[in-house]
């Protein structure tokens, strides 16, 4: 056997799916509104479970960032569920339903908003409240990694280069002081990465292992670029098995 067809199927051996999910909030919205960001908790508990019946397994982030090193030490089919923006819905909410499901998660968070509201979003969302630093660190103690989603919200391709190292490399030094645990994610606000060619040294050099955005289903891996995995972006009508069939 030649070097070159080893490597071909050590490689198609390796390979692993897992689907990365993004949320933002569980619940329904206040009567007035309508936003496809509300995800109620029964919805939310039947979609995990129709993975887990389709033979997808939870992974937790420790896992999940040592499967882009070696693929191999996760299992063929995992998934890892991420919330944007850490709402404080989520420990109201979303808690209840992380506990029951025994489900490892991933709150990524906008450090200039910690304690305060949505004013990033005001003019298209409702106002919600987002977490303060204590009910991030009651998160962490249930099992959730709190990661970074920037400083300010803003789109990074909006930002010059300047900026978007200061919203990588300031937020992940202020979760890590108020926090305690290692930042190692990224989340790109809007799903905007800004220039694809220059975000990843900036993250690289901010201390990132990968960082995600969005329009995708199932990711393949090896990843060709940690610094731009795709999530499916999850709604309260988003029919979980269908989307990753059609983008696996």
């Amino acid at each position: 056997m030649s070097e070159r067809t080893s490597g071909r199927r050590r490689a198609a051996v390796a390979e692993r799916l897992v689907a990365v999910l993004g949320y933002h909030k569980i619940g329904q919205p206040p009567d007035e509104w309508w936003s496809w960001q509300y995800v109620p908790g029964e919805v939310f508990t039947a979609q995990i479970e129709l993975l887990r019946d389709d033979g997808w397994e939870a992974i937790e982030v420790e896992r999940f960032i040592a499967g882009l090193r070696a693929p191999e030490l996760i299992p063929p089919k995992s998934f890892l569920v991420t919330f944007d923006d850490a709402y404080r819905s989520l420990r109201e909410d979303a808690l209840e339903c992380l506990d029951r499901l025994r489900l490892p998660a991933v709150v990524f968070a906008p450090t200039d908003f910690v304690g305060g509201w949505n004013r990033f979003d005001h003019d298209t969302e409702p106002r919600e409240e987002i977490c303060e630093w204590a009910t991030l660190l009651e998160l962490a103690r249930h099992g959730v990694s709190i990661q970074s989603h920037g400083v300010t919200h803003r789109a990074l391709s909006t930002l010059p280069l300047s900026e978007q190292e200061r919203e990588a490399a300031a937020s992940r030094h202020l979760l890590e002081k108020q926090l305690g645990s290692p930042v190692r994610l990224f989340a790109y606000p809007y799903g905007d990465p800004g220039d694809e060619q220059r975000l990843p040294g900036v993250l690289r050099r901010a201390g990132y292992e990968a960082a995600f955005g969005y329009g995708g289903g199932a990711l393949r891996l090896p990843a060709d670029n940690p610094y731009m995995l795709p999530r499916l972006a999850m709604g309260p009508d988003t029919d979980v098995r269908e989307e990753l069939a059609l983008r696996a």
